[in-house]
This record gives structure tokens, sequence and C-alpha cells, in this order.
């Protein structure tokens, strides 16, 4: 960069090892200014300070939150936890960048389904979308949805912006925390019959990121949709979790709405998120990517992941392996 300033990521409040702290350590390790932009100013703020990021404390609703944070900015990272209001927070944020004027890139983590969801497949008649959905529902959840309509604001907002649509993360609840009881008794328990996937891991997602804003000219309106290296069926995603927790892991077929009344809890997730709504919106999206997935819908593989990244993807088994919480629900020893 040829100029000093600083790179606004949205979401840093996050989980440690998600995309956005993620971003924000390999940003600061090039070397580059970043300002992170959170709700609170917890623990978790201050650990951002303390690797060397500017904190700025606000809410994404708020416009002058969002005008007050793109000072001096140029090149702005948006995500966040999915919630009722995602649509309504990157609008603000668009709007507030679109008044500043002089705005580089807007990085906006979307998701793999807007490959899929366009018009015409949205606006088709009931069976026709049950039909191409894999039978199982006739519409996107209310995520994927939201991320339809703020990939069509940032188009109306004339920013330079870059859409990145990863597939399902290797970190994923369905493969991580919701596996802490069967895979303590050695099972891999997952309503997706033979379907295979290719999750991506979430390093490679933050990486991908990151290149975009440090060079962002020849990403500029593109949008890309990205998976992991390896398509497998749950069977053989079993095996990389039997290696990683050096013990035999099973994988159990479940059906889908049994798991999914099981293992979806909205009780669960609103002590997890402390919204009733969010927590309603989660499951609502969870439930249906799990149908999707269960349909089909992710048995997709692409190689474009590896052209952004210049080098091998990451696999489920190094995502497993760095993992630091999964094994610790599943019981097994950190290396």
């Amino acid at each position: 960069m040829t100029e000093r300033n600083p790179i606004l990521i949205t979401g840093a409040g996050g989980q440690v090892g998600g995309v956005s702290r993620l971003m924000i350590d390999m940003l600061l390790e090039q070397g580059h200014p970043v300002r992170a932009f959170v709700r609170r100013d917890d623990e978790r703020a201050q650990s951002l300070r303390e690797a060397g990021a500017e904190v700025v404390v606000g809410d994404l609703l708020k416009l002058a939150d969002a005008a007050a944070a793109l000072k001096g900015v140029k090149r702005i990272y948006f995500s966040m936890t999915p919630q009722p209001y995602y649509v309504d927070a990157l609008t603000v944020m668009a709007a507030a960048a679109r008044a500043q004027g002089d705005i580089e890139a807007f990085v906006h983590l979307s998701n793999y389904e807007q490959s899929y969801m366009t018009l015409e497949k949205m606006t088709a008649p009931d069976e026709e979308r049950h039909s191409w959905l894999g039978g199982v529902v006739t519409d996107w959840s209310p995520q994927q949805r939201a991320h339809w309509v703020c990939e069509r604001v940032l188009d109306w907002s004339g920013l330079p912006t870059v859409n990145v649509r990863p597939t399902l993360f290797a970190e994923n609840p369905h493969l991580t925390w919701m596996q802490q009881g069967p895979l303590s008794n050695g099972e891999l328990r997952l309503p997706f019959g033979k379907q295979r996937l290719a999750p991506i891991a979430v390093h490679d997602v933050a990486e991908v990121c990151v290149k975009v804003l440090v060079d962002p000219a020849p990403h500029i309106s593109k949008s890309y949709a990205l998976t992991g290296p390896e398509l497998k069926d749950m069977y053989g995603f079993a095996e990389d979790y039997a290696a990683v927790l050096g013990r035999q892991v099973t994988y159990v077929p479940e059906e889908v709405e049994a798991w999914n009344e099981a293992f979806l809890d909205e009780t669960v997730l609103q002590e997890a998120l402390g919204d009733p709504g969010a927590a309603r919106h989660v499951a609502a999206h969870l439930r249906i990517q799990t149908r999707l997935i269960a349909s089909g819908r992710y048995d997709v593989l692409s190689d474009q992941l590896e052209t952004l990244l210049g080098h091998a993807p990451r696999t489920v088994r190094w995502a497993l392996e760095n993992n630091t919480r999964l094994r610790e629900l599943a019981g097994a020893p950190n290396h």
C-alpha cells in the first residue's frame, strides 16, 4: 500500500479463530494498520489492542458510528454474525462509505449459495424451486436471502465491491461444537447420507480476503465462489476426525428432520447468542442449510481458491488439527 490508511475490519469482536480476527492478525503481521470495529469494549477488544489494532466501539446499525469508523479509511471488510438485521447493518455501512466518497475496496463476506440465487430462480413457482433445491425446501434460508439483498445493495451503491462466497466452513457448527456428544462416543452423527462436501478452512478465507484488501485493483466488481480442496462424503471425513482425535470415529447417518430437532435447539442457541431473535434467525438458517446439504446442493468443487491463494488450500484434516476447541469438546488431548 502506498498510503498508511487503516483497513477497517468489522466483526472483529467475534470468536478467536474467526475470519475477522485471523485477518487482523495477518494484516498486522504484514505491517498494515488495522481499525477493528467491535460491539463491546471487552476482553476481546483489549486483546485486539494488545495485538496492535486500533479499536473502535460502536453499533453497526448506527450511521453515526459507521461514519466515524470510516474516517481515514479507504478499504473495508464487512462481515458480522448472522442476525435478523444483517441487511440493515451492511446498508448502513455502504451508505456511510458512499457518502465518504473515496473508498477503494469494500470486501463483503457473502456465501456460496449466491452463485445460484438468480432472480429467475428466486421468482420461479414453488414447485420448480422445490425440485431445483433438492426436493426438501422451497426457498433459501433467511441468512442466504439476506446476503442476496446485500449483494444487490452493493451493486446499486456504486462502491468498488468484491464478494467472497465461501462454501461450508470446515469449522462450521455442523462439523464442530454440534458434534461434542457424538465425537465423545466415537461417532460423527450428521444427516447427510452419502452426499459429498468440500468444506473450506476459515484460515484460507481470511487469507484470500487479506490478499484482496492489500491489492484490490485486480478484484474489484468480482465475486469469488470458493470451496475447499477435497470433495468427500462423511465416511471420508470420519477418517479425518479419527486421525486427529487418535481414536476410531464412525459416521452414523441421521434422518434430517430428527437431527434438526435434536441438534438445533433454539433455547441452546439463545443461551449462546443472548438474543431470542438472533437465535430464531440462526436456527432457521442452519435448519435449511442442513436440508440443502442433505439434498446434494453442496456437492461442488472449484479450483478458484488455489488460484487466489497461490498455493494448495488447507484440508479439513488441517482445520481439525488446528481446532483446539474441537479437541477439547471431544475430550481429546491437545498437541
